[in-house]
């Protein structure tokens, strides 16, 4: 059980800034057991219930969910040009993010979460956690790319880890890859030859689309979650 001021735990639950949270409080819309809080200092536990406008609110630390990201929004949690995301989630919390990047133009599997914690494990390339990718290219895949795509390949400030390729036919594959470079999976194709037109992440670790439509979300369980700090 953790506890906290009042203000910090409403802003946590989406309440607004602590200057807005602070103004509720004073206004005396805010209450605790029946009683009106008007201390934004005002301690509390996370396993309080308080009332907000007489709507009952329990603190909730973490969130993870799976999102399958259509084209056209950006991994962020704002943007001034383009949609984000996190405008096809919608958490309870205000501090959840995207776990890495998808490209603009590159839909699929991703992890939104305000687990920071997990969140750099799952990225820090010292785990090998696999990420695989459906792949449409423009021209004909050449025979040898499982072999070449199975040895390390170097780019101005990286050296990929050998990939697990696995070709659909002579345009189309998925490759498993450990990282998470920029353009990565682009850049490799691009290595030997074949531009990509289409590109989907299906797999994050061992989380799979598993019918999810593109543009919709889901919460992840318990068990989920788990078997993800366990990586």
């Amino acid at each position: 059980m953790a506890i906290m001021r009042l203000d910090k735990f409403l802003s946590h639950m989406g309440y607004g800034t602590r200057k807005e949270v602070k103004d509720l409080i004073k206004k005396g819309l805010v209450e605790i057991d029946g009683k009106p809080i008007k201390k934004p200092e005002t301690k509390v536990a996370d396993d309080t219930t308080v009332y907000v406008e007489g709507i009952p609110l329990n603190y909730v630390q973490y969130e993870y969910y799976l999102l399958n990201k259509p084209q056209g929004c950006i991994s962020a949690t704002q943007d001034a040009n383009y949609p984000t995301v996190m405008d096809f989630v919608f958490p309870i919390r205000n501090d959840c993010a995207p776990v890495g990047r998808l490209d603009l133009d590159t839909e699929g599997a991703l992890l939104i979460t305000n687990d920071g914690k997990l969140s750099h494990k799952l990225l820090s390339a010292k785990h090998h956690v696999p990420k695989k990718y459906y792949v449409e290219v423009e021209n004909k895949l050449p025979g040898d790319a499982k072999e070449r795509f199975s040895q390390p390949m170097e780019f101005e400030e990286f050296t990929s880890l050998p990939a697990t390729y696995q070709a659909i036919d002579d345009t189309h594959a998925y490759l498993t890859i450990v990282e998470g470079k920029y353009h990565q999976v682009k850049r490799m194709f691009e290595r030997i030859g074949c531009p990509v037109t289409f590109l989907k992440r299906v797999e994050f670790g061992f989380l799979n689309l598993d019918g999810l439509p593109t543009g919709e979300v889901r919460e992840l369980s318990s068990e989920e979650v788990e078997k993800l700090q366990s990586y």
